[in-house]
């Protein structure tokens, strides 16, 4: 299982970090652009995704492989 990876406000921009990582793995100046790419390392991760607002609340976090409880196929 990978790190889950942070969407969080960067100066003017947004970043995407790993959790527990010190520098962030890319900068974008819009949030939709820095949540598609979050979304994608988390997938490939097979982790989840944080999102937060400008404030520091997070508004986001969707599991990508990681769920504790998945949905149960019914055949």
């Amino acid at each position: 299982m990978g790190k889950n990876q942070w969407v969080s406000p960067h100066g003017d921009g947004w970043a995407v970090k790993g959790a527990g990582n010190s520098k962030a793995t890319k900068v974008f100046t819009k949030k939709s652009d820095a949540v598609d790419f979050g979304k994608q390392v988390a997938k490939n991760q097979h982790s989840e995704l944080i999102g937060q607002k400008k404030n520091g609340q997070i508004n986001l976090k969707n599991s990508y492989g990681n769920d504790p409880f998945p949905p149960k196929d019914k055949d």
